[in-house]
């Protein structure tokens, strides 16, 4: 797979680039878990956006939140790969690159994001360790992971 790999601010994207990011958060999110909520939460401004194209077309994505705005810690958040390309390892692949891009960008510091839970052993799989209680987050349960090295 010859993917192409975008770290961008909020202001560097494309309008394309948005509309694509949006859409696939929106159709897995809300559309595919059958979540009502808010997903622009004037959070994006802040963030870097991490995304995987192939061929033009968005197959995965998350966004880097700055420490202080979801956490104190800097955090990774709407980790999505397009359930046309899912079992390709796109999750780890855009995994991967996040935690590159949050070192690149604030160094050596812990990385905190909220997981859904049966993603745990896969984020586990990337050195992250869960911290503290479930709770439900718009009807799906999360529970933190940091990653500390």
């Amino acid at each position: 797979m010859n993917l192409q790999i975008h770290l961008r601010t909020f202001d560097q994207l494309s309008t394309e680039e948005l509309y694509q990011l949006l859409r696939l958060r929106s159709e897995v999110f809300v559309v595919e878990q059958n979540c009502v909520f808010l997903d622009m939460d004037n959070k994006d401004q802040q963030c870097h956006h991490l995304s995987l194209f192939q061929e033009g077309e968005l197959v995965a994505y998350c966004r880097i939140v700055p420490p202080g705005l979801s956490y104190a810690e800097v955090a990774i958040g709407r980790v999505v790969s397009a359930p046309a390309y899912r079992g390709k390892g796109l999750g780890r692949k855009v995994m991967e690159e996040a935690i590159s891009a949050c070192r690149q960008l604030y160094g050596q510091v812990p990385i905190r994001l909220g997981a859904q839970t049966y993603a745990l052993e896969f984020y586990q799989s990337l050195g992250f360790e869960a911290e503290g209680e479930t709770y439900d987050e718009d009807g799906i349960e999360h529970v933190e992971m940091v990653k500390r090295k």
